[in-house]
């Protein structure tokens, strides 16, 4: 337990276009990060909570925390503006003559954890099974986002985007390991309704608070709230994002840092490095065709919410992503690939990237020259600037790999520079490592999870086969197993659960498993050439085995230590075998997280241990909120036209 006061500033103030805005924010945040731990302070506008109010968010409790249980208030605040500007290192930031709210993630290193002693974590360390244990803070981190629309040039080339606080991606959620975190969503989209899902966060037993539309609640309607809480049983790298139909690509995506122990030292965690995919068409625009053509092809990409592009002109718009370092450091990346549906290779000329987790798992630190990321995966790789000698920019790539997906724009890159006297960032001239392009996984002998669990005696078997049909409405439809999958937005699975009604509707392709931690075992087959990353809620999953071809009694299952993940690659014409335990009740959602696949119904449900998951069910604020959204969908004719999902 945690027993000193934990500190949060929250100002508020005008700030002026251009380059005072970054500026002024590096300062405040300079300011909130070296201030004293010892007092909390609270500064806000009237206005501002007024506001908050008006949008149905709860009132806050007071601020001031008992010595026992210290909580932690950070609250962003939506930026109000039209108007965006490129920060290079942060995205696109909203900024006018605006109302900014700056607050500190208050989230430091626990003690005993250093540069040289990253492994440690206050009374834990990288060896504590965070399954089973995790460090009792005390804390309650607290957030406010709200969703709203906006015009965006990423590349120079403007397009409707979708926001949170006023940018894309959202503002960053920081927690420590073991820390609860409170988030409220109001829905200030134009005819979007919405959910926020926390990716890859395992939700021990909060299932409600998953955030998937159709399973564990109806979507919030335009003008509603809804908060979820949820503890940080793990730790590393993720992000939050829509689970309502496109909305994820279109820009509602944010990251999410929990901090903990770390498999290999360094020296800077230099944050979040997004990668996506991007098109100069919305999401929405774009899935008329996907249904009748097949998975379109994407426009270009971003390296963290940037880059170029050349118009037809010849005129370059946009601008490269760089990163400041300085030689001898060791920078931590944290490497989120949130795109639609492109797999990236992802390198940094002459250097080596030392990877330490996969996905929330700590894994034994392994070289490599450079990486593959599939949607929804993540990588903290440590990359140490000892290439001085040899120049001072270097690219920093992430190459789609075209086996994978279609995309116009292949030069997707930015800057590693470093920073020296009298030097400014300039192209660079460096080359490519070579590659043999692929849709595969980083080897599997390559991922040893830090902390060693078997999977011996695996039981229970699902054996799916996906596929993709043209049904006789002329639309593509992909099946895992005997059916596409459809959920009812009105009528999530949860609902069904605390009302009774679980004769369940082929369609919602739920299956029952029973708890007390029984094994399940998954093998999905891809009768076509086209590779698919596979995601589950609710738990890391085993993977057990991986690879071309069919999946037979004969393929050698990997039960000692296998890799633990949330997301891995399904390959094309090749089968994936996962296996997971039920100690965890709750709805949860398997799919293909390449937008078009997953709303054209590349999905499954297990229904966990359902006596357990009862008591959590809070039935009368899941019945409010789809009386809200029963409300908002018929004076709209607002009609399901994806899978629910």
């Amino acid at each position: 337990m945690v027993n000193d006061v934990v500190k949060t500033i929250i100002r508020r103030e005008v700030i002026n276009v251009g380059a005072d805005l970054l500026d002024k924010i590096k300062t405040e945040m300079i300011d909130l990060e070296s201030d004293s731990a010892s007092t909390t302070y609270y500064t806000e506008s009237v206005n501002s909570h007024a506001r908050a109010q008006s949008q149905g968010f709860p009132e806050r409790a007071s601020i001031a925390p008992s010595a026992s249980q210290p909580v932690v208030y950070i609250v962003h605040f939506v930026l109000e503006s039209d108007v965006f500007v490129n920060t290079g290192d942060s995205g696109w930031l909203a900024a006018s003559t605006a109302y900014a709210a700056v607050s500190s993630p208050s989230t430091q290193a626990c003690a005993g954890n250093t540069p040289q002693t990253r492994d440690q974590w206050c009374d834990f360390d990288i060896h504590t099974d965070y399954y089973t244990e995790a460090p009792d803070t005390g804390v309650v981190r607290e957030y406010w986002l709200e969703l709203g629309n906006t015009t965006a040039a990423p590349d120079g080339v403007p397009r409707d985007v979708l926001t949170i606080n006023g940018t894309s991606p959202g503002p960053t959620i920081y927690a420590n390991w073991g820390d609860w975190v409170r988030v409220h969503v109001y829905n200030g989209l134009e005819n979007n309704g919405t959910s926020i899902h926390w990716h890859g966060v395992r939700q021990n037993h909060t299932n409600p608070q998953d955030g998937t539309n159709s399973i564990t609640q109806c979507p919030t309607p335009p003008g509603g709230s809804i908060t979820y809480e949820w503890r940080a049983t793990q730790y590393g790298t993720t992000y939050y994002h829509s689970h309502f139909a496109l909305q994820a690509w279109d820009g509602i995506y944010g990251a999410i840092v929990i901090n903990g122990p770390a498999s290999s030292n360094y020296d800077v965690d230099a944050g979040v490095l997004w990668l996506m995919d991007w098109s100069h068409r919305t999401a929405d625009q774009m899935y008329s065709t996907a249904e009748t053509d097949g998975e379109p092809e994407m426009t270009t990409a971003l390296i963290n919410g940037t880059n170029i592009w050349v118009k037809e002109n010849n005129e370059t718009v946009g601008e490269r992503f760089f990163m400041n370092v300085t030689a001898g450091q060791s920078y931590r990346l944290r490497l989120v690939n949130a795109g639609m549906s492109n797999l990236f290779r992802f390198m940094i000329d002459d250097h080596t990237l030392t990877v330490i987790a996969a996905d929330f798992v700590p894994i034994e630190p392994y070289n490599t020259t450079s990486l593959n990321i599939g949607v929804g995966q993540r990588y903290d790789v440590i990359v140490t600037a000892n290439q001085a000698h040899a120049g001072s920019d270097f690219w920093m790539r992430a190459i789609p790999q075209e086996a994978c997906a279609e995309i116009e724009n292949t030069d997707i890159k930015g800057i590693f520079h470093y920073e020296q006297p009298n030097t400014v960032v300039a192209t660079p001239t460096t080359t490519a490592y070579n590659y043999t392009d692929s849709c595969y996984d980083e080897p599997l002998s390559s991922m040893v999870p830090v902390v060693a669990i078997d999977a011996s005696g695996v039981g229970f078997r699902s054996h799916n086969e996906a596929n993709v049909i043209m049904n006789s409405a002329g639309l593509y439809k992909w099946y895992m197993g005997p059916t596409t999958f459809k959920a009812e937005w009105d009528n999530p699975t949860l609902l069904q659960i605390a009302n009774g009604n679980t004769s369940w509707a082929n369609t919602s392709h739920v299956v029952e498993v029973e708890g007390n931690g029984k094994w399940v075992i998954v093998d999905i087959e891809m009768t076509i050439n086209v590779p698919h990353p596979i995601h589950l809620h609710g738990h890391d999953f085993f993977i057990l085995a991986q690879g071309d071809g069919s999946y037979t009694s004969n393929t050698t299952l990997n039960t000692y230590n296998p890799p633990r993940r949330d997301t891995a690659m399904l390959p094309a014409l090749g089968y994936l075998v996962i296996a997971f335990k039920t100690d965890n009740p709750g709805a949860w959602l398997l799919h293909c997280h390449i937008g078009w696949h997953q709303s054209e119904g590349f999905a499954m449900q297990f229904v966990e241990s359902m006596s357990q998951l009862e008591p959590m069910i809070d039935t009368s604020a899941l019945e409010k909120n789809c009386a809200a959204w029963d409300k908002y969908a018929a004076a709209n004719s607002i009609e399901e036209d994806d899978s629910g999902i």
